[in-house]
């Protein structure tokens, strides 16, 4: 099923997208964000593809990409590798630092594909809500969490954050620890924002250990 849509990307696509990658039985197509719109309308109507359902649409900060404290590529599952003193980086990045990822289900054909485009420094690229009408929300969301702009969106507004909120949450370079914090205020029944306040805690792991002279229950 894998080499067959590999095969119909080749034919169709061949001089639209900029790379194509086949790993772990899954396709992830990268493109231009001028030949975008062209790619996503193409998988979503010809024939050979019918990518009828828009999974998911995401946002991707690699702004510390291949700077991991361990090498996560030869790390073992059981989790001791991460024991070990940091190395340095395992890879360099020399691409831009935002991206979004478009996970695509043909439900006639039952294949799937992901496409990843870059995003340059204005931040914006065209939406799609006009091929799938459900990537309303999830480009709502990534505008929120990253800050990218999709151009042509019908009602681009903020989605998770609250009224006034400043910057993007997801971005890797956000303050964890702000200067305001919210809640809601019963007296007043609304909404205030009043300075953070932190109580410090210093999690201590306990061991209870009981002893019994007769059968457990």
């Amino acid at each position: 099923m894998t080499e067959k849509l590999l095969q119909a990307v080749e034919k169709h696509l061949e001089d639209k997208v900029l790379s194509t990658r086949q790993y772990l039985d899954e396709i992830t197509v990268e493109v231009s964000k001028e030949n975008l719109l062209l790619v996503l309308s193409t998988l979503s109507d010809h024939d050979d593809f019918q990518f009828e359902q828009l999974i998911d649409l995401c946002g991707v900060d690699y702004l510390t990409y291949g700077q991991d404290e361990w090498s996560t590529s030869e790390a073992t599952s059981s989790g001791f590798e991460r024991g070990r003193e940091s190395i340095q980086p395992s890879q360099t990045w020399d691409k831009p630092r935002y991206a979004v990822v478009y996970h695509l289900l043909s439900v006639t054909l039952n294949h799937r594909i992901r496409v990843r485009v870059f995003v340059e420094e204005d931040m914006m690229i065209p939406s799609v809500v006009e091929i799938w009408n459900g990537a309303n929300w999830f480009e709502r969301e990534a505008f929120d969490l990253f800050g990218i702009l999709f151009e042509g969106h019908p009602d681009l507004r903020r989605i998770l954050t609250d009224y006034g909120f400043i910057g993007h949450p997801f971005r890797k370079d956000f303050p964890v620890i702000g200067e305001l914090e919210m809640r809601y205020d019963e007296e007043q029944k609304q909404c205030i924002y009043e300075p953070v306040t932190i109580e410090e805690r210093v999690s201590v792991p306990k061991v209870i250990r009981k002893e019994t002279t007769g059968p457990v229950n």
